[in-house]
């Protein structure tokens, strides 16, 4: 008879997410991964498959958990404009508050990973793909409202802010505190 699990494999999830985020995937060991969980390398092994399955399962979190975030957001109420602001700020407020300087999972992910592994590359693109029809519909309503200028592209704009929002997570990994974060998100909202 097998032993019983000993671990919620939902909660290990998050923890190895924390742990590939903080680290990356490629300074990650199996043996890191189970030090960090609490079990052992088989119960990682037999519940999860391995190293990489178990980054996927995290990754698929994250994503999800960086969807809903920005859902919330960019739906709340107020003008485009602050809304827009508003999930910028979050963003550097929370990438700053960070101890570990991790930046974005995601754009760690497509950065360590790159043309290399296909499926990585796809799951982050999903996430890409969906921030930027986010971007998009709050600059149409804005538009819509006459808030923002009815010249502005929704699809380049949106565009826009995604390479905004990913060199905000890559300044904030080096960036602690000068108002520079701040400014490039004030800059980028006065633009519209």
């Amino acid at each position: 008879m097998g032993r019983v699990k000993q671990f919620d494999p939902e909660v290990a999830v998050v923890q190895a997410m924390e742990l590939f985020w903080r680290q990356g995937f490629a300074s990650t060991t199996p043996q890191g991964l189970a030090d960090a969980l609490g079990i052992g390398k088989g119960s990682l092994y037999n519940t999860f498959g391995g190293k990489r399955q178990l980054f996927d399962l995290a990754l698929e979190h994250y994503l999800q958990t960086q969807k809903a975030e920005l859902a919330s957001w960019l739906g709340s109420s107020g003008s485009a404009k602050e809304r827009l602001r508003r999930a910028l700020m979050f963003l550097v407020a929370t990438d700053l508050a960070d101890p570990y300087l991790r930046g974005c999972l995601a754009t760690n992910s497509a950065v360590e990973f790159g043309a290399t592994d296909k499926e990585v590359a796809r799951q982050v693109a999903k996430l890409f793909d969906y921030t930027e029809q986010a971007f998009a519909s709050v600059i149409l309503n804005g538009k819509a409202t006459g808030e923002l200028r009815s010249e502005l592209n929704a699809d380049e704009v949106a565009s826009m802010l995604l390479n905004t929002v990913t060199g905000l997570h890559a300044l904030a990994r080096i960036d602690r505190g000068d108002g520079r974060l701040q400014r490039v998100v004030s800059a980028t909202i006065d633009l519209l």
